[in-house]
């Protein structure tokens, strides 16, 4: 008999508590907060809401500005700068200071502003805000210092562009003005210098007086006044004449000599005098070395005639073109080859710069042909409704679309074939170790495919998904203003070449990617969404539900009709499924809420509002198409008002898509109900909203729980799982967490022959607020590879490609911990605590994965199969997710993620250690997505958040994008995208990538003078601005007109100078403290010297006395 000890009981109670089990290897993560930096990168398209043009003809230069205070410089391909002011203003207009790299720009708040853009980045260097009137237009002579300034109240003031200061030099109203005159002439509306006498100032009034001013007398030498509102003027080279238009349509000519009467008078577009014209808003004469001038003006055409466009006419000699604009003209400005304008100025081109376009016209090709854009400004051709963005793409991706792209864009003629005219700057791509492509999906049902690499963007391939369908009967299922094929969701396989899109009317097409023209018909599924629960049924009384004859189907209408029939399909993106969901019985189908494929298992899932439906593409037959709440089975925990009808049809009555449906499906899904209970996770919080608030009240009833994230992959879905097997991970708006079983037959011959069957597991997570996205990493915390099948052209290749990564092939990743052998063999406890122990450790130790589950309100690291909850992170109440992506970052995987308070955080896996939390950009920037624009506001972060609806941020989300290498994009307006970067690395190499925009040029000889001409007195005359308008001869100017602001520049230089003042003060000092240093050496060596010589004296004297002490007076 064994002998008890009390040690021995103390040995027992130790062994019966489980020790903490320690992985072999720690997860050593690589990623540093130094690696991130947060920065705005390239932006592509056309300037949103475009307010004034300016054009540089020596360094061929374009500037557009807008209404938001943007300022966009381009020139040759590749050489695209924007910049924004400060207080983002609009601009009014912008004036170049021709071929010195600088720009002068006027803001809606009444400020100057100097730009200097000879270095890539433009800055301000200064700013001079006026403050007691309002700037109306501004006029910058050739090669002079002096800006001239025309106001609200019809004053000239005088800016020095060097010093940016006012001169005391003023030219009144009153005193332009003639005597007699009883009205205010109105606001100033145009300055210009005779080309031939440079003394003479033109002023141009709202009302119609014209003014020649001269600046060395300081007096008006001529007056003009016309009977209607003056909108434009320009001058004639040799500065005799100038014209002008007018509000009714006219355009007057007028002698540089007192008149009251102008020289020609026309109506260009009226029949007669008694025809009313809409405004001619701006006039160019421009004159050409055939001795024909060109008149060049927009607007003018008669108003009385129904269905007028906007529209630029060029009158050249005899002949009067007319083009007709698609948007509303903003501005235009004639390119010459001289800048001069006292010579002929030889025009070769038109920039019109109109609300959603800019079109450079040939006006040296017959029939005004426009020049092809190099530049992306067309991206906004029709709205844009997502955007996807693969960084590191397959390298043969780019070459494949732009050999099919080039097919359908060599068709296009009409385009001048001269060269872009705006050459600007100097840009050379850099070569680039990875290819990047951006998908856009528009609300016309295209889908672009853009090259947008080494910071460029061009287009490859334009997709019509529209053509899969009948042609449109109808506006969008909501009544909305958007096209029935607007593309809302995206999901591209780039190894196989597939493509899922997801249309507005709830269908979904599936593309494969062929190099040659096929002819076949698209398979066609109509998928409706059915409700199985039993509580539906016991709800419904036999009043409320009428009995229907066995097999009788339900009432359904597809929203779009799939095109019958084969159909010649050209190169590229070729239809090959549609799936659509019918409307039953009047109610309409839900919206397609998330989307993805996997081109491994040959599967298509889709959700929506209020279900999901899993397809086999391969087999092109409906897999699973149920309602969310039946997803639950028994297990739900929530209370739902019906939504989707039960069904009704018979198996042996469906549609040939439902025919396909593997037998043993509804089998399966019942007995998986049982099978698989609700696994919750014990270690989450026991309370879930689904909604982004942390009220528990919502949790009473909910009306839809519509699906918002898809994830494929090889997984476990219990704890008990050996091994993991295909799966569908479920993220619902709710915060759930469901999960698919799938059993795919063995690859090859069985695969297109025995059928797929999937089976529902219930509830794994419940989490706070829509779940956004899902990843698995390996135990090394590695991101598992998502498996694919490589692409293969099938109208070439007649045996088929073997797969990589297949579904077929094992990708577990090696265990975490040791194995359960190891774990065994410690040493037990007593009776049940030691086989508890066992399976703890056993079923620790059997860890292969992690899973990254992020809501919009939390962030979970999950150890799987055995579901324990390895990291957390909560985001505060007041915020939410609106995106979030598991990206690669250096070798490694890191989750970005944009909240609504504005801010870019980057975590580290698994850890969720924050790496970066950078304020990058405010959601009410991107509030003209949503339809309830205003309501992000900072000022209202609580309350404000709240009423934002789920519909609003996932459209912005659905233009908000991650990829990997640290790349992101937004749609930053309607018509532009905003690349950035999270990369410290990237962004150091970001100079290289950018086009310089300032080239050294030297200035063309002026226009040589002519001997008789100069004999006589003519050509054209200069005169000393700086004599005129310097503070000698004019005085200072009042200090309150306006305020001089510094800019960066100028700081930082004022900074400079204070630094080495400073530095030229201590150095003083410090030149003071040695030489004071010195002369106290030197007072100490003469005091130590004058020591010593008083002692020296003392001895002597001493020995002296000692010699002649004894001796008498007389002995001395």
């Amino acid at each position: 008999m064994k002998k008890f000890t009390f040690k021995g009981v103390l040995d027992g109670i130790r062994s019966s508590v489980a020790p903490q089990i320690k992985p072999d290897q720690d997860i050593v993560e690589t990623l540093r907060p130094e690696y991130f930096q947060v920065a705005k990168t390239f932006r592509h398209g056309f300037p949103y809401q475009p307010t004034a043009l300016a054009f540089d003809p020596i360094q061929r230069l374009l500037a557009i500005g807008t209404k938001n205070g943007s300022l966009r410089i381009i020139g040759r391909p590749g050489v695209d700068a924007q910049v924004r002011h400060e207080l983002e203003a609009a601009v009014v207009q912008v004036e170049f200071l021709m071929n010195e790299g600088a720009l002068i720009t006027v803001t809606a708040d009444d400020s100057l502003h100097l730009w200097n853009f000879r270095q890539k980045r433009a800055d301000v260097v200064h700013s001079l805000k006026f403050q007691r009137e309002r700037i109306t237009v501004i006029h910058l002579p050739l090669r002079s210092k002096w800006l001239y300034v025309g106001s609200e109240r019809g004053n000239v003031h005088f800016v020095n562009v060097e010093t940016f200061t006012l001169s005391g030099y003023i030219i009144n109203w009153n005193k332009a003005i003639e005597v007699t005159r009883p009205t205010h002439p109105g606001p100033i509306v145009h300055l210009s210098d005779n080309p031939a006498d440079s003394s003479k100032l033109l002023i141009g009034f709202e009302t119609g007086l014209m003014v020649l001013w001269d600046l060395k007398t300081k007096k008006p030498e001529c007056r003009w006044q016309w009977g209607d509102s003056l909108k434009s003027i320009d001058w004639h080279f040799e500065g005799k004449q100038f014209t002008c238009s007018h509000n009714d349509g006219s355009l007057t000519t007028w002698n540089v000599k007192p008149s009251s009467k102008p020289a020609n008078i026309i109506y260009p577009h009226a029949k007669n005098k008694t025809e009313s014209c809409k405004p001619i808003q701006k006039v160019e004469w421009k004159s050409s070395k055939s001795g024909e001038s060109y008149l060049i003006f927009s607007g003018g055409l008669t108003a009385d005639t129904a269905g007028r466009v906007p529209s630029i006419t060029i009158m050249h000699g005899k002949t009067t073109t007319v083009l007709e604009m698609d948007h509303n003209i903003v501005d235009f400005v004639t390119l010459c080859e001289s800048p001069y304008n006292s010579d002929v100025q030889e025009p070769y081109a038109v920039a019109v710069l109109m609300q959603n376009d800019l079109v450079l016209i040939d006006l040296l090709s017959s029939g005004y042909p426009c020049f092809e854009n190099p530049h992306p400004m067309d991206i906004h051709e029709s709205p844009v409704s997502c955007v996807h963005y693969i960084a590191d793409c397959p390298s043969d991706l780019i070459p494949a679309f732009y050999s099919v792209g080039s097919r359908s864009a060599s068709k296009r003629t009409g385009y001048s074939e001269n060269k872009w005219p705006i050459a600007g700057g100097e840009w050379s791509p850099t070569s680039c170790s990875y290819n990047e492509i951006i998908l856009t999906g528009h609300t016309d049902g295209s889908v672009r495919f853009w090259d947008a690499s080494a910071g460029s963007l061009q287009v490859l391939y334009k997709l019509k998904t529209a053509k899969v369908f009948e042609k449109a009967r109808s506006k969008s299922p909501e009544g909305g203003d958007e096209d029935q094929f607007s593309v809302q969701l995206l999901s591209f396989c780039p190894e196989s070449r597939k493509l899922a899109v997801a249309g507005i009317s709830s269908y979904v097409v599936l593309f494969k990617f062929r190099k040659l023209e096929s002819t076949f018909e698209t398979t066609a599924l109509e998928i409706p969404i059915y409700s199985e629960s039993l509580d539906e049924a016991a709800e419904s009384s036999p009043e409320e539900a009428p009995s229907k004859p066995p097999g009788a189907s339900d009432d359904s209408t597809a929203l779009v009709r799939v095109r019958t029939g084969p159909q010649k399909k050209p190169p590229g993106f070729q239809a090959c499924l549609a799936c659509v969901t019918p409307s039953i019985n009047g109610e309409p189908p839900g919206q397609i809420t998330a989307l993805t494929i996997n081109s491994s298992y040959g599967l298509l899932a889709y959700g929506l509002d209020n279900g999901i439906v899993i397809v086999d593409f391969i087999q092109k037959c409906v897999l699973l198409n149920i309602s969310t709440a039946d997803m639950y089975g028994s297990a739900d925990p929530y209370q739902r008002a019906p939504r989707s009808p039960k069904r009704t049809t018979a198996l042996s009555e469906t549609s040939d898509g439902e025919r396909c449906r593997s037998p043993s499906i509804d089998q399966e899904f019942n007995e998986t109900r049982e099978s698989c209970p609700d696994h919750r996770l014990d270690k989450l919080d026991s309370s879930f909203s689904r909604s982004r608030s942390s009220s528990m009240s919502s949790l009473d009833n909910i009306t839809t729980e519509s699906i918002q994230c898809l994830t494929f992959g090889d997984s476990y879905t219990k704890k008990s799982d050996p091994s993991n097997f295909p799966t569908l991970w479920i993220g619902t708006s709710v915060g759930s967490v469901l999960t698919i079983m799938i059993n795919l037959p063995p690859p090859g011959e069985a695969r297109t022959t025995q059928p797929v069957t999937v089976a529902p597991c219930g509830t794994i997570f419940r989490l706070k607020g829509g779940v956004l996205t899902m990843s698995f990493l390996d135990c090394n915390g590695a991101l598992i590879p998502y498996a694919y099948e490589a692409w293969r052209d099938e109208g070439r290749d007649k045996q088929k490609t073997p797969t990589k990564n297949s579904s077929g092939l094992n990708r577990m990743s090696p265990a975490l911990t040791g194995s359960s052998e190891s774990v065994s063999s410690n040493p037990g406890g007593v009776g049940g605590a030691g086989v508890a122990q066992l399976q703890q450790q056993s079923q620790v130790s059997c860890d292969r994965q992690f899973v990254t589950i992020v809501s919009e309100k939390q962030v979970r690291v999950v150890a799987l199969p055995s579901q324990n909850c390895v990291s957390k992170h909560v985001i505060p109440d007041a915020d939410f997710m609106v995106k979030s992506e598991v990206i690669s970052m250096k070798d490694s995987v890191c989750l970005a993620c944009y909240i609504s308070n504005g801010h870019i955080n980057i975590y580290s896996l698994p850890s969720l250690k924050v790496l970066v939390d950078v304020d990058f950009l405010a959601l009410s920037d991107l509030s003209f997505q949503t339809q309830k624009q205003g309501i992000v506001d900072p000022m209202l972060s609580i309350w404000g958040q709240q009423m934002f609806v789920n519909e609003d941020t996932d459209q912005i989300a659905k233009t908000f994008c991650f990829s990997n290498r640290g790349h992101g994009l937004f749609l930053n307006t309607p018509s532009e995208v905003q690349r950035f970067s999270v990369s410290t690395e990237f962004c150091q190499s970001l100079p290289e990538m950018m086009g310089e925009l300032f080239q050294p040029h030297e200035m063309p000889e002026p226009p040589k003078q002519s001997f008789f001409i100069g004999l006589f007195g003519g050509g054209s005359r200069s005169i000393d601005r700086e004599e005129l308008f310097g503070e000698s001869t004019s005085g200072k100017a009042p200090k309150l007109v306006a305020k001089l602001v510094p800019g960066p520049s100028a700081q930082l230089d004022a900074l400079g100078n204070r630094a080495s003042t400073a530095a030229s003060e201590i150095s003083r000092a410090h030149q003071l403290a040695v030489e004071r240093g010195e002369k106290l050496s030197n007072l100490e060596d003469r005091t130590a010297r004058m020591m010593n010589e008083a002692e020296q004296f003392s001895s002597n004297a001493r020995e002296l006395m000692m010699k002649n002490k004894d001796k008498r007076w007389y002995q001395l």
